[in-house]
Parts: structure tokens; C-alpha cells; sequence
């Protein structure tokens, strides 16, 4: 019961009324040509820019040397219109939405990379564990500058990704930028790539120490969660001692799966709040008592490849001083899209609202400042998926193989879940 008010559809921005001003707007002056200009001006200047539009629209359609479909100049006019509001907002043709679809439930064809914007410059936020693109050794902050021999500077995020995503067992070619490093092009081979967005492990099993991984947070990760803390209790056969949460290299993904996973950990108290045009407060998300898990000991490792929703969770558990945040800043993407379904198959990814932690910290630009802070967070190896009772000593020689911010994190709960016995 304490998360059934997060199962409920979540509240829809309205756009029916203006799209279905804007296609009367827009088929009026294709077919009526000046006819549809003191219709628009009857209105007022509202929609004086869409009698423009269909202006120019008419002249490309009448007068162009080539023949190109309606639809096409629809879609093109349509993708620079919302491409030239903010990075990450998008038009979604019908076979990058169904793409998109199958990506928040964890499955879809491509190379497994996360891209964001950083500046003018096409940036790999994370590559998925597993991935095509996670084994050809591309890592975040890798700047992508070319696909299939185009140039990403001035590319759309859209298009880019568009690009990327493709039949399985094809080829892309990459061109990739590192810092202090020459650019290098690689040849990797699509795959359909399944993601599981959680697993766990027992890092001490005598101090009860446990760690779950969240890769991304997709359909059924809060799920995913609440088995991981049940599988570990089991093998422990006991409560756990202290918990790490691993959420480096999390690209973000569908924010209700963040609030939940976040509600587990916190008995009340805001969560995320959301404000959009005008600083309107648009949503307000808070934590709920009934189940929330024990006071034991937590620790949040991130690092520059975790965003978005990776920085609710961590934010919100900050603040609330909940769990120690340890490594390295994290990317600070501060912004929410909602993804908006469109009539003939395609669909509208628009930026509604900016999201602030619940000290109202705004996240964009800025990313969560570690309160533990580990030089080599961004490059260390991911905490394995199969389960192991190995014991961390967090004191031992560092070495090659050592995860210096994971160490860190469990050295942190490790000190506290004593301090607890005493």
C-alpha cells in the first residue's frame, strides 16, 4: 500500500486543445493559402508565427526542384522546431519512439551507449554494462565527433542517437575523442541489447555488508530492488548489517522508479520536488512510512556517468542524511522530459519542468558533490553481478584490480554498522 499512489498514471501535461489549434492553423493555410491570414489575425497574434509556417510550408510543397512527401517536410519542420528548445527535447519519428519504448523496458537494438550534450559537444554519459559499446572499451566523457564518417558537431541528440540504433548484427563506425589521448574510429557490430537494471552482491557477509547496483532505472527497477534486499537478507540469513548503492555509470531513466527506490529508504520528507514555467511548483513527490527499510548504515557511490534520475536519489538521500554520497561529482542533468504520444505513431519528448532536490538544490549544470570524494571514481571497475561472500578490506595495498570508491563506501558503512553494536 505505500507506493500504490505511485502506480497511478501520472498527471499528463494537456496539449490537446493547442495541437488541435495549431493543425487547423496549419491545414488552412496549405490550402487556403492568404484565406487563413485574418482567420489567424482574428486570433490575435497567438498564432500569427503558424501562418508563417504554412506559408513557407505551401511554397517548399509548390515550388521546390525536388518532390518531397508532405510527411517528410511535416516531420523535418516539426524536428527543428522542438531541436532548437534545449538539448533534450525531442521529435520522435514512429521508429525512434517504438525504439524508445523498448529501451525504458530494458530492451532495444543498437550499440548501448547514453548520450547527453555537454556544451556544443556530443558526450557519452555511460555505456551499458554488456553492451556492444561497453566491450569495445568506450567509457564516459568520451566525446563521440563522428558517426558513419558524419561529423556530430552541430548533429541533433536526436538524430545521433537515431543513428546509432539500428538492425542487429550491423555495423556503425565511431569516431572518438579522450582526454589527452589521439582520436581513434572503431567498428562496432549492433547487438539487441537486454538490460537488467539491478543486481546485488555480499560484499562481508560477517559485518552483513551488501551491495546492489543499479545500472539504470527502467520499468520494474524499484522491483528489482525489493528482490535484491530480500535475496541478500536470505543469504545472510539475518538483517543486513549496511547497504551500498551503486549508481555510477546511471544514465537516469523513468523518475517514478527513482522516487520508489528513494521511498524504500526514507519514512517521510519531500523526495523531489519539480517546478516548471514560472517557478510553478508542477509536482511534489514525498516518502511514505509503511515499509521503509531499516536504519542501517548506506552509502550512495556516483560518479560523472551518473544523471538524471541517478541524481534524484542520490540528492534526495543527501539531503535527508539518510546515506553518505561517495566519489566523484556527478553529470547534472536537472531537467524533466515528458514523453507525449503523438496521433500517427510518433511522439513528442518535451522538457516540462526542472527538478530540485529537497534543500531545493537545482541539480542542472551542477551535478551532487560527493561528501566522500575519490579521485578515480569516474574510471573504476563496476562491482561484479554474481553474488560472492568475499570480505573487502578496505585498508588493504591498493592495486590494479582494487575499486577505490566502492572501498571507500563500504569502509564507510563498515565503521558505522560497528559503531551501531556498541
Amino acid at each position: 500500500m505505500r507506493r500504490a499512489h505511485l502506480a497511478r498514471r501520472r498527471r499528463v501535461v494537456r496539449v490537446a486543445g493547442v495541437g488541435a489549434a495549431c493543425a487547423v492553423a496549419f491545414a488552412a493555410g496549405v490550402l487556403a493559402g492568404g484565406a487563413s491570414r485574418s482567420a489567424v489575425a482574428g486570433g490575435g497574434d497567438r498564432y500569427r508565427a503558424l501562418d508563417l509556417f504554412a506559408q513557407v510550408f505551401a511554397h517548399v510543397e509548390n515550388l521546390y526542384v525536388e518532390d518531397v512527401p508532405r510527411q517528410e517536410l511535416a516531420y523535418g519542420a516539426v524536428e527543428g522546431l522542438v531541436g532548437k528548445l534545449d538539448p533534450h527535447s525531442a521529435f520522435l519519428r514512429p521508429d525512434l519512439y517504438r525504439a524508445m519504448r523498448d529501451e525504458t523496458a530494458g530492451e532495444f537494438e543498437g550499440v548501448g551507449l547514453e548520450l547527453g550534450l555537454q556544451g556544443t559537444r556530443l558526450t557519452v554519459i555511460a555505456p551499458l554494462e554488456g553492451s556492444p559499446g561497453a566491450r569495445a572499451g568506450i567509457e564516459p566523457g568520451d566525446r563521440l565527433v563522428a558517426i558513419d564518417g558524419v561529423a556530430t558537431s552541430g548533429m541533433p541528440l536526436v538524430d545521433a542517437v537515431r543513428r546509432l540504433k539500428g538492425a542487429a548484427g550491423t555495423p556503425v563506425r565511431l569516431g572518438l575523442e579522450r582526454e589527452g589521448a589521439a582520436e581513434r574510429d572503431l567498428v562496432v557490430l549492433r547487438e539487441r541489447v537486454v538490460s537488467e537494471s539491478v543486481d546485488w552482491r555480499v560484499a562481508d557477509a560477517p559485518s552483513g555488508l551488501v551491495v546492489i547496483r543499479i545500472r539504470t532505472f527502467q520499468e520494474r527497477t524499484d522491483r528489482g530492488v525489493e528482490r535484491a534486499l530480500a535475496a541478500a537478507r536470505k543469504q545472510l540469513g539475518r538483517e543486513i548489517g549496511g547497504l551500498v548503492l551503486d549508481l555510477r555509470s546511471n544514465p537516469g531513466g523513468l523518475l517514478d522508479e527513482a522516487v520508489r527506490v528513494a521511498d524504500r529508504f526514507l519514512a517521510d520528507g519531500l523526495i523531489v520536488t519539480t517546478e516548471g514555467r514560472a517557478h510553478r511548483v508542477t509536482d511534489i513527490e514525498r516518502a511514505h512510512g509503511p515499509g521503509t527499510e531499516p536504519e542501517y548504515p548506506l552509502a550512495v557511490v556516483v560518479d560523472g556517468g551518473s544523471a538524471s534520475a541517478s541524481e534524484i536519489l542520490a540528492g534526495a538521500l543527501q539531503d535527508h542524511g539518510r546515506a553518505a554520497i561517495v566519489g566523484s561529482r556527478t553529470f547534472g542533468k536537472g531537467t524533466v522530459q515528458q514523453v507525449i504520444d503523438l496521433g500517427d505513431g510518433s511522439g513528442l519528448k518535451l522538457t516540462v519542468a526542472r527538478y530540485f532536490t529537497p534543500s531545493h538544490r537545482s541539480i542542472q549544470d551542477r551535478g551532487i558533490t560527493p561528501d566522500v570524494e575519490v579521485a578515480d571514481a569516474d574510471s573504476v571497475t563496476a562491482a561484479p553481478a554474481t553474488p560472492t561472500p568475499d570480505v573487502i578490506d578496505a585498508a588493504a595495498t591498493p592495486s590494479a584490480n582494487r575499486d577505490a570508491a566502492l572501498d571507500a563506501a563500504l569502509a564507510h558503512v563498515r565503521v558505522r554498522a560497528r559503531s551501531r553494536l556498541h
